[in-house]
């Protein structure tokens, strides 16, 4: 499998707190989440928990073949947690969290994860690309994006951001890797023929934008451009709709994977 990785942070100076990687049989991607100013409740930040839990999981992936990929996260998360839950407060409802997208190939078969608001597209040989996603975490958002866009005092920002992050792993709300490893098992996954596919490509909500917030293209016009000019020209383009638009920047990270098995698009498909 051939992976073409891209990332930017949201701003210079800032830590990118997504984390894209690979090994030849599999690519992970994080993407961070956390509240500025909760130092006091985790000493290492969202960056740190983010590059932890996708090298765990990449060192796991490795070794481990023969257990689904659920099981394999729920395994990276307790690692991490291990790290740091003599030093952190890691119940705490800010304390970091990510969400995760999972490929891997395995016996002739793609199968994949997705935890929260990451995407996994699926690039079809016959039909329109397979877009696989956890809705949950975007609708309870929904709900308080007004409130917190209209924010104007920091702490009730932080107040409604606590609210919010307070629906994460439990019923009813959204499911997170943070510090309980059971969050795994509320995973979207699936897995179809390596024959029936072309390639894939795993996002961060950040660079998700594209689609979803700025309707600059489709999924499959956006498979084409990263068949034609890679990702990190996904990456320019939502950027520079972020500054067009007044919209505050988000860490934006693609995993572009190709070859899967051993098959290579073909130039008229692109």
């Amino acid at each position: 499998m051939r992976v073409t990785m891209a990332s930017g942070a949201a701003r210079d100076g800032r830590a990118n707190e997504d984390f894209t990687g690979a090994v030849p049989t599999a690519a992970v991607l994080i993407d961070g989440a956390g509240i500025p100013g909760s130092e006091s409740i985790c000493r290492h930040g969202v960056a740190w928990y983010a590059g932890r839990l996708g090298g765990s999981l990449l060192g796991l992936l490795s070794l481990k073949r023969d257990r689904s990929l659920a099981a394999l996260l729920a395994e990276a998360i307790e690692q991490v947690t291990g790290h740091h839950r003599d030093t952190c407060d890691v119940t705490d409802p800010i304390s970091p969290s990510a969400t995760v997208a999972v490929l891997r190939l395995s016996g002739g078969l793609v199968e994949h994860l997705v935890l929260g608001d990451a995407l996994l597209v699926l690039d079809r040989a016959q039909g329109e690309p397979l877009v696989v996603s956890d809705p949950r975490e975007v609708i309870i958002s929904q709900e308080y994006e007004p409130a917190l866009e209209a924010a104007t005092d920091s702490n009730e920002y932080q107040r409604l951001l606590r609210d919010l992050r307070a629906h994460r792993n439990r019923p009813g709300g959204f499911w997170v890797a943070k510090d309980d490893p059971r969050a795994a098992d509320e995973a979207i996954t699936g897995s179809c023929p390596t024959s029936e596919l072309t390639g894939a490509a795993l996002l961060s909500n950040g660079a998700g934008r594209i689609v979803d917030r700025f309707r600059l293209a489709d999924w499959p016009e956006v498979l084409a451009l990263l068949a034609s000019s890679g990702p990190a020209d996904i990456i320019r383009r939502v950027r520079q709709e972020e500054a067009r638009h007044s919209v505050a920047a988000d860490d934006a990270t693609i995993a572009y994977c190709t070859e899967l098995g051993g098959s290579a698009r073909r130039p008229e498909d692109t």
